[in-house]
């Protein structure tokens, strides 16, 4: 076990920016464009969130944990993972695995802590499309984020409205096209092995007089590409984003366009406490010998529609999507050829002419996905000259015979309804209830004499009924409690995946159902400060629990933990000055298993693997004229790595500084800017293998790094 790591002795965000403050710096004056952006720092504004399905609604109305994350105080973001977007965001975590080929794990109240690849227990939207998939599994690598503008997260059980998700759900807003008929920027950085340079162009025109009322476009490419700070990690990846809205006789329309290619994305793997002990820039050996990593192309297109109606407003959506996987792994290689289907329809009204007024609302989605799946033994490490077997008949080519020939399935229909009453004094009451069904077909075409018929079919269901109520005491101060239920299926892969090796699928492994009750509260105080707190006690049956399965590296199964209970804590605060900006989040977790047995050993009173008990992240920002710099902290507690808590991550603080200049010369726009990441080389690790083999828990953060942006923007 590593041991605990002491925080270390340096300068805090606040101490840092106000030092840049009090600075004798000197600056052009900027123009009155400029004078808008600096202003809009002194005050926070009252935000407006439309993560609830609703029209936006500001969160003092919202009977349950809302944030926003706060980018606009956060300037030259890399925008290379989600780590950077959703900083100083309670109840939320973000796990960097330092690993192009595995995406950024991202955890809300712990769930999704567990997941092996991509992102599991959170729902992810952009602009309201799912990016999730019917099963649950949301791939991450191929959204664009150098065009979002807002992140919307719903910290909690939000089943009543989304459906199949536990922990909540994270909605990606993108960026608006710009008010002028023609903008141009690029950004380039440089730092740690990696190169990424984007440019986005965008513009918007009115007609009053024709059948279109407002039209405006953005284009979004971005290039990465290099060896990243680790042996084995090397990325070279491009992608296209494009977006146009139009608001042709009423109706507000938009497309959305997505392409994603990346050729090679190595994967370095996970390490042990010695390895990350001696040096966290190793691979794991077997991932080289294996030569394991992946290539990923995906298309989606995305039509969306919103329209007032009967005093309302109704809004549609319809995308497809299709994805290619060439994954070799230690254990397999895997292919996958993914198509994918869905859209909804959402409406929301408010009816005032009763005693209290009402608002209503109710939705159907809909989402189907169909792999067609291939794994094949993984010959890499076999010579060209080495004889023919009947595992690897052409040595010298990496993919050898077929094991696993099969088209999988997922399908689910989701209709929700709502209702809330705008009582007197402040009052609001509302109560959701949401209806679900996921169902799982496999059709095996590999069936041999060694190989027995996986082919099966489940369907699993849930009604999940939610209840809130918010006391509005001042305008901007409310009070609020929730009473609610989700539920969570396991993925196709997860249940195909069983340790046995029997066949089919596993009709063992149930969905988790959580029962959760929140009570909460959020100020804002003269425009200057924003806090919020939250705490709450969720109850989870046959929570979902990975683990490797032996003798077979990479290869994951999953099994049910009979009852579980999470409480835990959440506060956040953000306050802005004239010259400088600064938050916090803080959040506590206890989180245990109840009732969990495997084999002879009880786990019951051991700590959910993968979430610290404590968890904090702070930021500030000052400004002085042109000049500006930031300072960010994140700091964990230990972890356990397993369901036993024999083994545990030690705790750590990692922070990160930034600095450059905001200037203008006539049309032009110059930011560059300079990054010092893990500014004290804290050797740690960000994100953990829950109840790995071999060992290989830990998956090393990013070492001290210096990194270069530069931003050029026309208009």
């Amino acid at each position: 076990m590593l041991r605990s790591l002491v925080f270390p002795s340096a300068p805090t965000p606040l101490l840092v920016a106000v030092l840049l403050c009090g600075a004798d710096l000197t600056a052009q004056a900027r123009p009155t464009t400029d004078s808008v952006r600096r202003d809009s720092t002194q005050t926070l504004r009252a935000l407006r969130v439309s993560v609830t399905r609703d029209v936006e609604r500001t969160p003092f109305e919202l009977p349950f944990a809302v944030s926003t994350a706060p980018l606009s105080a956060r300037p030259a973001l890399r925008r290379a993972g989600a780590n950077e977007l959703l900083l100083a965001v309670p109840g939320v975590q973000v796990q960097d695995r330092a690993n192009p080929s595995q995406d950024q794990r991202i955890a809300v109240r712990g769930f999704g802590a567990r997941s092996a690849f991509g992102v599991r227990g959170v729902r992810v939207l952009r602009d309201g499309v799912p990016v999730s998939l019917p099963d649950g599994q949301t791939p991450t690598d191929w959204i664009d984020l150098e065009t979002i503008d807002r992140i919307d997260i719903v910290r909690g059980t939000a089943a009543a409205l989304y459906g199949n998700a536990a922990g909540g759900v994270i909605d990606m807003r993108s960026r608006a096209p710009a008010a002028v008929p023609f903008t141009a920027q690029a950004r380039v950085w440089d730092g740690g092995g990696l190169q990424r340079g984007n440019v986005q162009l965008s513009g918007s025109q009115a007609d009053s007089t024709g059948w279109w009322q407002r039209a405006g476009w953005l284009l979004s490419a971005t290039r990465t590409q290099g060896d990243g700070p680790r042996r084995w990690s090397r990325l070279d990846a491009s992608s296209l984003f494009a977006r146009g809205l139009a608001t042709v006789a009423g109706t507000r329309l938009e497309l959305q366009a997505t392409h994603y290619d990346a050729p090679r994305a190595e994967n370095t793997g996970a390490l042990t406490a010695e390895e990350l002990a001696r040096d966290p820039r190793l691979p794991d050996s077997l991932n080289i010998t294996r030569r394991s990593r992946k290539a990923v192309v995906q298309t989606q297109l995305a039509l969306l529609g919103e329209r007032e109606v009967a005093g309302g407003t109704v809004r549609g959506s319809l995308f497809t999507s299709a994805r290619t996987l060439d994954n070799p792994l230690p254990f397999a290689m895997v292919a996958v050829d993914r198509a994918a289907v869905g859209g909804g329809v959402h409406g929301a009204w408010r009816v005032a002419r009763l005693a209290w007024p009402v608002r209503l609302g109710a939705g159907v989605d809909a989402q189907r996905v169909r792999d067609e799946r291939f794994n094949y033994e993984n010959c890499a490490a076999v010579a060209a000259t080495a004889p023919a077997t009947a595992l690897c008949p052409q040595p010298g080519n990496e993919r050898g015979a077929t094991r696993l020939d099969q088209q999988e399935r997922a399908a689910s229909v989701g209709a929700y309804g709502r209702v809330e009453v705008e009582a007197p004094h402040g009052l609001l009451a509302s109560v959701a209830l949401r209806h679900d069904q996921v169902q799982f077909r496999v059709r095996d075409r590999f069936i041999t004499p060694r190989n027995a018929d996986d082919s099966g079919d489940r369907s699993l269901q849930a009604v999940s009924p939610m209840l809130g109520l918010v006391w509005r005491v001042r305008p901007q101060w409310s009070l609020y409690g929730n009473l609610s239920t989700a539920f969570e299926t396991p993925t196709v892969t997860e249940l195909t995946n069983q340790e046995t090796g029997a066949a089919g699928l596993n009709a063992t492994l149930d969905p988790q159902r959580t029962r959760t009750s929140e009570i909460g509260a959020q100020t804002l105080l003269g425009g200057r400060v924003r806090a919020d707190v939250a705490l709450f006690r969720a109850v989870v049956l046959d929570e979902l629990v990975p683990f490797d399965v032996p003798n077979q590296p990479g290869r994951r199964a999953f099994r049910n933990a009979g009852r579980s209970t999470r409480t835990g804590a959440e506060t956040s605060v953000r306050a802005a000055w004239p010259a400088f900006e600064t938050g916090a989040a803080y959040t506590w977790s206890r989180f245990r298993f109840d009732r969990y047995v495997v084999g002879n050993a009880s786990f019951a009173g051991k700590a959910i693997p993968g979430v610290p008990a404590h968890y904090l992240q702070a930021f500030g920002t000052g400004r002085r004229g042109a000049f500006w710099s930031s300072v960010e902290v994140t700091a964990s507690s230990s972890a356990s790595a397993n369901d036993g808590g024999t083994v545990t991550s030690a705790g750590y603080a990692v922070w990160n500084w930034r600095a450059g200049l905001d200037a203008a010369v006539g049309s032009l726009r110059l930011q560059p800017t300079v990054s010092l990441e893990n500014a004290f080389d804290r050797r740690h690790a960000s994100s953990l293998v829950i109840n790995a083999t071999r060992n290989r828990f830990f998956e090393p953060g990013l070492p001290r790094r210096l990194t270069f942006l530069t931003s050029l923007q026309w208009r």
